[in-house]
């Protein structure tokens, strides 16, 4: 079954290969896609196998408090479609950081340019080491040679067939993965003797159902919890205005819409399909929990061996196999959409406006020798990546550490006139300082860093204006 479907996949991302014939084609699929199905290619991209592997973890050693996360998520959609949007769709933009070229000038546009491939790259790589534990579970390989495996076989159809092949991989994988999820629930569940109805009578006084916080206090210890309903909210939507609004991966797809009315539907569709996965995969981590109370068995060490361990030892090897495929679907896609949005963001960011004038034909060839160097990048990120612990967290941890520089220089960008280059150099440099000093000398929860980064770049830029005369482009 999962031979069956790497080839498969495979095959069909690189059958897109001859309509790629520009840039435009290569990077945003011709803008020809549909919302929705763009919809489902942005679930695809922040889904990831972290959520996969990852969320189950969380409530079966906690709750469901992460769904206060997702709330912040939806206010993130209001903000982007309000500030950036408008701004994405004026003129043809190929990558979110044209906009901070527009407004600032090259030095910022390189540096921000440069800051999301160090972060993805990073962020990715804790990725790829996570679908090397399930490909390990399924294969028995090492974890380097899982690495290498999935990384070649989505390189190839990424290299042949761009964008086009990135969002209706996506589309096909993000169905496969959910079925694979929906049909894992319900045979764990019969795993269980009483059904559901034992689950929550196991599961609800453990408090497991438990999904909000509401306390408040301004203490070390409130900004300490991950999950509070203040931290999810505000975190949520910190994080997501970065990820999605500033953020090559997604803001890609929202370039690849054929309207800005359509990417606006596409962003906001897709937080409903989001809403549902976290609730899904959390669910069974409640009937995980349970399954494990009742068996009187010991946590699953490491801990994301979790759902892929019981996946692989309980189920059925048929259903098995269908819910490890669905698991290496959602990685896929995900990696796909990194491999292409580095590229773009390689070429198009740094080298072309260096060596302009050349062919449309060459500069795809390019874009496919960079995509082929970002693979073997990946390759070594997640060799290191082994060693940085839970992976969900990991990989939160690392992408929150500098969205909020990101976050702040497009916010100083879209907010204000006055603010020029060097100014808002400074408040992205004081952005991380703060954000990386919060990470290492205190216990404040990674939900917060974006928040904290993005006020920090936003208000240093803004004061250091008053002071730093210049000229600015806005």
């Amino acid at each position: 079954m999962v031979a069956l479907y790497l080839a498969g996949i495979t095959w069909f991302g690189a059958r897109f290969r001859h309509s790629q014939k520009s840039l435009k084609d290569y990077y945003l699929g011709g803008r020809h896609a549909p919302w929705w199905a763009i919809a489902l290619s942005i679930v695809s991209a922040e889904t990831s196998t972290l959520t996969i592997i990852g969320t189950p973890t969380l409530a079966f050693a906690g709750n469901l408090a992460f769904l206060q996360v997702v709330f912040g998520y939806l206010l993130a959609r209001v903000a982007i479609s309000v500030l950036f949007l408008p701004h994405y769709f004026r003129g043809e933009m190929f990558t979110a950081y044209e906009l901070i070229g527009r407004r600032f000038g090259v030095r910022l546009r390189r540096l921000t340019a440069g800051t999301f491939l160090i972060v993805r790259g990073l962020a990715e790589g804790i990725r790829v080491f996570a679908i090397s534990i399930v490909i390990s579970v399924i294969l028995g390989t090492g974890e380097m040679a899982s690495i290498v495996l999935i990384v070649c076989l989505t390189l190839f159809y990424t290299f042949e067939g761009g964008m086009t092949a990135v969002i209706w991989t996506d589309v096909v994988q993000m169905f496969l993965y959910v079925f694979g999820a929906v049909v894992s629930f319900f045979v764990i569940l019969q795993h269980i003797p009483g059904g559901w109805g034992h689950v929550l009578a196991v599961a609800g006084p453990a408090g497991k159902f438990a999904i909000f916080d509401f306390r408040f206090a301004p203490t070390a210890q409130f900004f300490s919890r991950n999950y509070s309903f203040w931290a999810g909210l505000i975190g949520g939507c910190f994080l997501t205005t970065a990820s999605h609004g500033t953020e090559q991966l997604l803001v890609q797809r929202l370039l690849a819409a054929r309207s800005q009315a359509q990417s606006r539907l596409a962003l906001f569709a897709s937080w409903v399909v989001i809403f549902v996965q976290f609730s899904l995969f959390l669910g069974i981590g409640v009937i995980l929990y349970v399954f494990y109370k009742d068996a009187n068995l010991p946590a699953p060490k490491p801990a994301d061996w979790l759902y892929p361990g019981f996946v692989w030892r309980y189920l059925p090897p048929g259903l098995a196999g269908l819910v490890m495929a669905a698991v290496l679907a959602a990685a896929m896609s995900n990696l796909s959409a990194a491999l292409n949005s580095l590229s773009s963001t390689t070429i198009l960011d740094f080298y072309k406006p260096l060596r302009s004038g050349r062919s449309e034909r060459s500069y795809v060839k390019l874009a496919r020798v960079a995509t082929l160097a970002w693979g073997v990048a990946l390759v070594c990120a997640g060799a290191v990546a082994r060693h940085w612990g839970p992976v969900l967290e990991a990989g939160l941890t690392v992408t929150s550490i500098a969205y909020g520089g990101l976050l702040g220089v497009f916010l100083l960008g879209v907010l204000t006139k006055r603010v020029g280059e060097n100014a808002a150099m400074l408040g992205m440099a004081a952005g991380l300082g703060l954000v990386v000093y919060a990470r290492l000398e205190t216990g404040i929860a990674w939900t917060w860093y974006v928040a904290i980064g993005s006020s920090a770049t936003f208000l240093t830029g803004w004061i250091g204006s008053f002071f730093w005369k210049e000229r600015a482009n806005g």
